[in-house]
């Protein structure tokens, strides 16, 4: 197994990509800025140049990956197309190649509540549906998935509550720390009944403690 990480910088990103190389699986990330990304990220990251807008860059970067994870978002701003291109047409390039590359796992990283078109991030240029327009892509687009949608982000990097996930359209609020975000999408590479589905999660102190292949299997 190899693995290609979009969105390797970002807080989410740079967490799975640790755990990654935490497990000695080989990474390679996509990053705009090889000099940024080698003070951010660990030292056995591979790193390549690109951006998820430029398809043939992608197709350039991906080399000889095996599997990918997406951790793509856009960043705040005023540019009212800034979800759309990232969190749609980007991640729509990556599927595509992905589909090219016989790509065997993506993995990409959503949010909850993206079938509530009147959640309150939807006044974010309609953030979540672009995200949910994204997620219905890689469904149809034959390639092996988990999309994984947490609860609200938080940066701890030290947290004991325990994670709970559910299935598609169950859990409309919560919050969980990035680290276990990217711990459930690591997992989703090596457990076979993660495949193929939508996963939600959050973390609670009160949740009892369950191993990931229960927790998958559960959904």
């Amino acid at each position: 197994m190899k693995a290609f990480v979009a969105g390797a910088t970002g807080e989410t990103g740079r967490r799975i990509v640790a755990e990654l190389v935490r497990r000695n699986i080989p990474v390679r990330a996509l990053v705009r800025s090889t000099e940024k990304a080698a003070q951010i990220l660990p030292a056995q990251t591979e790193l390549v140049t690109g951006d998820v807008l430029n398809i043939d860059s992608i197709r350039a970067a991906i080399g000889d990956c095996t599997v990918l994870l997406s951790a793509t978002g856009a960043a705040p701003s005023f540019d009212p197309t800034g979800p759309y291109k990232v969190d749609y047409e980007g991640t729509k390039n990556l599927i595509d190649v992905a589909k090219e590359k016989n790509i065997e796992q993506f993995v990409m990283v959503s949010s909850l509540c993206t079938s509530k078109l009147l959640h309150p991030l939807n006044l974010f240029f309609l953030i979540l549906v672009w995200k949910k327009r994204a997620e219905e892509y890689l469904q149809a687009s034959g390639v092996p998935y988990t999309i994984v949608r947490p609860g609200g982000l938080t940066n701890e990097d030290e947290n004991a509550d325990s994670i709970v996930m559910s299935s598609a359209d169950t859990l409309f609020d919560g919050r969980i720390a990035r680290i276990k975000v990217a711990q459930v999408c690591v997992e989703a590479l090596t457990n076979p009944t993660a495949k193929n589905k939508i996963v939600e999660i959050v973390a609670k102190a009160e949740a009892p403690s369950r191993d990931f292949a229960d927790l998958f299997a559960g959904v």
